[in-house]
């Protein structure tokens, strides 16, 4: 007697109920996105590409979206980045052609860069961009202080030696931020369907209605402490540069990362990297980052953190009329403002690591300090830095 298999039964997930919207609208990317064309209406078990068949949401940004999707060719699980139409896709793909020239073999698989490309149009003709990577973790966003110290810092030396590799190929990230540092999750790629929403639930939907596209809002999926390596990724080059080019507006939102130069007429460079990834650095190590806020509130607390600015920047920054504080050499802070709101590095890494001693202080401030340079020529390099006695001091202390 001869037997025939049933085809492979698709879960498509489920739709919440009316109490529940809320929650999945709350995590998800904002649905007027939709109605203005920015983002592809897609769906749960939707194939793009004739190949590409969407399983779940990974997250979104505010030129994309991203998706868990099985490669129906090779039976693997990939991410999807879905861009929105215009020059930013094409510019993300060709900095990935660029970083693969030029910062290749990356024997580590540390530079996350795109594995195919093609097109799919959305609502109204438009073109969206399909980038095709490697299935990734979640990014630096989540509760770092969670984690233990040693995997973090394990993590944050591996990402400095690929942040070394992207800069000795001559590309500047311009970008650095949490969403851009993802966490490893091991060998993922080969798990099926119902072992990916074992681990990570199935697929919780919101359905667009006809304005938006008739595509489903679907809440993004959430990795356990348990699935994360102590190893880091950087990738979202969508902003990157070769090196030299100059950007038209080189100011890096949020300003949280953002050097202070590139708000004072500067433009990107390595130096703004490493800026930028000091500022990881000290998020992996007091769990938070070193300033909170928006807008202009962010560079005030900046400056009541570190210092004044530089006194011949004065004037450079067009937007920060009424803060000439900024760059007052003697420290005068507004008296309208409370202790609280300028706190110093040194007070905040007391407050947040009271655990660590004064020897290990020592070294953190040190390297903090290096990387945190107002002029960028005075900066910290990534090669100098790997090599700096503070920096493998303060590794030390977590076995690192």
């Amino acid at each position: 007697m001869t037997t025939t298999s049933l085809p492979e039964v698709f879960d498509y997930g489920y739709y919440v109920d009316e109490d529940d919207e809320c929650d999945v609208e709350s995590e998800s990317e904002p649905r007027e996105r939709y109605d203005k064309d920015l983002y592809c209406p897609l769906r749960i078990g939707q194939v793009l590409g004739q190949r590409y068949r969407i399983e779940h949401k990974l997250g979104w940004g505010g030129f994309s979206t991203v998706w868990l999707a099985r490669d129906l060719h090779q039976g693997i699980a990939l991410a999807l980045k879905v861009m929105s139409p215009g020059w930013r896709g094409e510019h993300e793909r060709q900095m990935n052609d660029e970083i693969i020239r030029r910062c290749h073999p990356d024997t580590s698989n540390s530079l996350i860069t795109y594995l195919a490309a093609f097109y799919v149009t959305g609502r109204r003709g438009h073109a969206h961009q399909v980038l095709v990577f490697p299935w990734r973790g979640p990014s630096l966003q989540i509760n770092c202080i969670r984690l233990p110290a040693t995997f973090r810092f394990s993590a944050a030396r591996h990402l400095l030696v690929t942040l070394k590799r992207l800069h000795d190929g001559g590309i500047v990230h311009t970008d650095i931020n949490e969403g851009a540092v993802m966490w490893d999750i091991g060998l993922v790629d080969g798990w099926s369907t119902a072992e990916i929403y074992q681990r990570l639930g199935r697929p919780r939907k919101v359905s667009l209605d006809e304005s938006e596209g008739n595509g489903e809002l679907v809440e993004p999926v959430q990795y356990p402490n348990d699935m994360l390596r102590p190893f880091l990724r950087l990738g979202d080059f969508g902003h990157s540069i070769v090196s030299g080019t100059v950007l038209e507006n080189p100011i890096q939102f949020p300003l949280h990362n953002c050097a202070p130069e590139r708000f004072h007429g500067g433009n990107a460079s390595f130096a703004s990297d490493m800026w930028s990834f000091t500022q990881v650095l000290i998020r992996l190590y007091i769990g938070v980052g070193l300033v909170y806020g928006d807008g202009l509130s962010v560079v005030s607390r900046l400056v009541g953190s570190l210092g004044p600015f530089p006194e011949q920047w004065k004037g450079r920054y067009p937007e920060n009329a009424g803060y000439a504080w900024w760059y007052d050499q003697t420290g005068q802070m507004p008296r309208n403002w409370p202790p609280s709101e300028y706190e110093t590095m040194e007070h905040k890494i007391d407050r947040c690591r009271p655990d660590i001693s004064p020897d290990e202080r020592k070294h953190a401030l040190a390297v903090f300090r290096k990387g945190l340079q107002y002029i960028p020529e005075k900066r910290i390099t990534a090669t100098q830095l790997l090599e700096d006695p503070s920096f493998n001091a303060l590794m030390s202390f977590y076995e690192v």
